[in-house]
């Protein structure tokens, strides 16, 4: 019984090794890349977080207003009702004191209707204010959420390609994550 032993030969074992060098250093170097992918990506993800808290607060600041321009407008409508009221006693009264008494409480719940009106519309514009500014800060949440995909699509991509050791893939985790950093860097404009 012979056994057959393959003896390389030493040029084939130095192409063998060169080969192994040239992998393991793009192995390490699409490590690296995945490693600082991974770091935007997480920097991404908390200023997209940030964005979208700060504008869950200034919606919850809106609404917030919104009901108490509500709670000044019921105070209005209750402080008219009172000065209609007041008005239909002082004409069915006779006596000229009661007349007065009840004249002097109807100016008395106009004035406070005016400034309880103001303060309803002051209100109201802050509730508007506050909505639009929510807006303004959900708008870089929409494009950081949109970085982060691609910025993860580059790390699935650049892993698919240390196992599949096809180097075409390397430029396309090259093109997403340039894609996914230059939209993060345009969310704030």
């Amino acid at each position: 019984m012979e056994e057959e032993y393959e003896v390389p030969s030493p040029h084939e074992h130095e192409l063998e090794e060169a080969v192994e060098k040239e992998r393991d250093g793009l192995t390490q170097k699409i490590a690296l890349m995945t490693a600082i992918l991974a770091t935007i990506g997480a920097l991404i993800s908390y200023q997209s977080g940030s964005a979208q808290n700060e504008a869950m607060f200034l919606k919850n600041q809106s609404i917030l207003k919104q009901a108490e321009a509500s709670d000044q407008w019921a105070f209005y409508q209750a402080k008219s009702v009172k000065a209609h009221l007041d008005d239909a006693v002082a004409s069915l009264s006779s006596a000229p004191e009661i007349k007065a008494r009840f004249l002097a409480d109807k100016a008395k719940e106009d004035r406070q209707k005016g400034e309880i009106q103001a303060d309803a519309q002051k209100l109201e514009a802050d509730s508007r204010k506050l909505g639009q500014e929510s807006e303004a800060k959900l708008k870089p949440h929409e494009r950081l959420a949109l970085a982060l995909t691609f910025i993860q699509i580059a790390i699935a991509l650049a892993a698919i390609t240390v196992l599949t050791r096809k180097r075409w893939l390397l430029w396309g985790s090259v093109a997403s994550s340039a894609t996914g950093i230059l939209t993060a860097t345009t969310a704030f404009f």
